[in-house]
């Protein structure tokens, strides 16, 4: 039996097209079955750096936006720079995939807003340059966009390394019949081959209005915390995915009481807390959310929809627990005795 969702959920399941296909594929795919249009989107991403001094470059790279007949939108698929394994390193790049890398967040937006995602590389610095009064300068494969002082602004490079073929789906909310609308995505990725990678995870964004009362949001930190390995038990946690964390020392020493809403802000200052822990919790604690949801992070991959929602319907019951009043226990030592402590604590939701 599949569990059946009640709350608003996005998703993001992260897929790996077989050789030959890339995310572009099912998007034509997608887009073919419903008699929709496919739209080039940017993506936005970081990764280290390996020039001394910088520690990471951001880069923007090619993602498609899939709408249906009727234009309403159907899903996203863009990259995932986590899913590595399996790709071929040395291979060229296709015809017409590439990527720009800037050390600035604020010239990655400009530089998105002038670049055309389905255009072509020599073409993608070109918009910008005429806003610095600059000529773009061709480096080999690469091009570069400095400013009058020699500054560099921007790079544009082929992006090869089979980057093509990694596929992170990205759903719109959905409010109703979760099960037919994955399967309207994950049905065709099955048919053309797409698999699930070594690194994979599914992430789920529920609406975080509910969780942002201080009761709430202290009992979400208690329960990624005190219950973090039955939890990962419980859900078959991927261990090769990566950026995920236990929660901050501090954030999790605050809810030992009943913390203020500004309390728990401050103890995740202190924390260092950002979007790559179990859950993520980030967008709670902001005055002006840029998407008001709570992100479920430790879903392994999947590519069969029952398997997804079988996984978020226990995370449904766990977090609707949350909005009691009563903090959540700490879970039992024995790690066979917490897990089935966690199916009670589950349990409780549906009293």
């Amino acid at each position: 039996m599949t569990a059946r969702l009640h709350r608003r959920t996005g998703f993001e399941i992260e897929l790996m097209a077989p050789p030959g296909h890339s995310r572009r594929t099912l998007a034509q795919d997608l887009a073919a079955r419903c008699g929709g249009q496919v739209r080039p989107v940017w993506h936005h991403d970081s990764e280290p750096s390996l020039v001394p001094g910088l520690g990471r470059f951001l880069h923007l790279t090619q993602g498609f936006e899939v709408g249906g007949r009727d234009g309403e939108p159907l899903c996203t698929l863009v990259d995932d720079i986590t899913l590595i394994d399996g790709l071929d390193r040395r291979a060229a790049a296709p015809p017409g995939w590439f990527r720009i890398l800037s050390d600035d967040p604020r010239l990655l937006r400009l530089l998105e807003a002038q670049s055309d995602p389905g255009g072509a590389l020599p073409d993608a610095l070109g918009a910008a340059a005429r806003l610095w009064g600059t000529a773009v300068q061709r480096v080999g494969d690469v091009y570069r966009l400095d400013d009058a002082a020699g500054a560099t602004i921007a790079l544009a490079a082929p992006q090869g390394g089979e980057r093509e073929r990694p596929c992170e789906i990205i759903t719109p909310p959905l409010t109703g019949d979760h099960g037919a609308a994955l399967e309207r995505l994950l049905g065709p990725a099955r048919e053309l081959g797409f698999t699930v990678p070594l690194e994979a995870a599914v992430h789920l964004h529920l609406d975080g209005a509910p969780f942002r009362e201080p009761h709430a949001l202290a009992n979400v930190v208690r329960l990624f915390a005190y219950w973090r390995e039955p939890l990962r038990t419980l859900l078959a946690t991927n261990p090769a995915c990566r950026r995920l964390a236990p929660l901050p020392a501090p954030l999790v020493a605050a809810v030992a009481g009943t913390p203020s809403h500004d309390e728990l802000c401050a103890a995740a200052e202190q924390g260092g807390l950002t979007k790559f822990f179990d859950v993520n919790l980030t967008q709670l604690l902001r005055d002006d959310p840029v998407r008001d949801t709570i992100e479920i992070r430790i879903l392994p991959g999947a590519i069969d929809t029952a398997d997804i929602l079988n996984r978020a319907g226990l995370v449904e019951l766990l977090l609707d627990r949350c909005l009691d009043p009563e903090p959540v226990p700490a879970a039992p030592a024995d790690p066979h005795a917490a897990t089935e402590a966690l199916m009670g604590l589950a349990a409780t939701a549906l009293a």
